[in-house]
């Protein structure tokens, strides 16, 4: 009797120990963060696609930001309205706040010709995410000033796969490691998300199919903590 208890005293000692240990590595999943979030755009943080839209935006459209303010909640295209998805706007929003540490924005938006393209970068400059701050000023805060990381189009040097193209363009501009990257794309038309993840080792992906939502954007974050728990 008194063996047996000696032996249940000794196990309970070794279990106490290991406990700080276990603790850290669920301290080390929650809070791994990637140094660099990598956006698409069209169907993931705004709509509608680039390509379909005719004209270069003409005049914002004013509204409410989140409970923020009043600031341009969109911009028109001819007939169309160029908006961010709600969640998008409160993870952008979150961002500008500074709840994600020193984590760092880019984009890789593969829009399908030149003037889709000059559609996007015009929009980036008249949207905002709080009253004054653009959406550029949000995806480039915290880059020094002249950083390439926000790359959109498929006209060379840039090309239909991310892969080849925009994310070895992101990585030499930012200096970010592809397994420091998380990825977002709605992956709807081609799978960028598996095919950035094959041929760019290291990056998380994570698939918004129905435009960002925020429990895709928290999937990503753990997704991003747990692999890098088990490298």
């Amino acid at each position: 009797m008194r063996g047996a208890l000696m032996l249940l005293l000794a196990l309970r000692r070794v279990h106490a120990f290991a406990r700080p240990a276990v603790l850290m590595r669920r301290h080390t999943t929650l809070t791994a963060k990637p140094a660099l979030v990598v956006w698409d755009m069209d169907d993931c943080l705004w709509h509608p696609e680039m390509f379909t839209l005719s004209e270069m935006p003409s005049e914002g459209v004013r509204g409410d930001l989140n409970g923020r303010g009043e600031g341009v909640v969109g911009v028109r295209s001819g007939s169309d309205v160029i908006r961010l998805f709600p969640d998008a706007l409160r993870v952008l929003q979150e961002f500008w706040d500074g709840e994600h540490g020193s984590t760092k924005l880019a984009v890789a938006s593969s829009a399908d010709t030149p003037f889709a393209a000059a559609i996007a970068q015009a929009a980036l400059d008249m949207l905002e995410i709080v009253p004054g701050v653009t959406l550029r000023d949000v995806l480039c805060r915290g880059h020094p000033d002249g950083t390439d990381n926000i790359w959109i189009g498929r006209t060379p040097p840039l090309s239909s796969d991310k892969s080849r193209t925009h994310f070895p363009l992101i990585r030499e501009a930012t200096g970010v490691a592809y397994d420091e990257m998380l990825f977002f794309d709605d992956s709807n038309w081609s799978d960028h998300c598996a095919i950035v993840s094959q041929n760019c080792p290291g990056v998380v992906a994570q698939r918004t199919p129905r435009g960002l939502q925020y429990s895709e954007w928290v999937s990503g974050l753990k997704k991003f903590a747990e692999a890098k728990n088990k490298s």
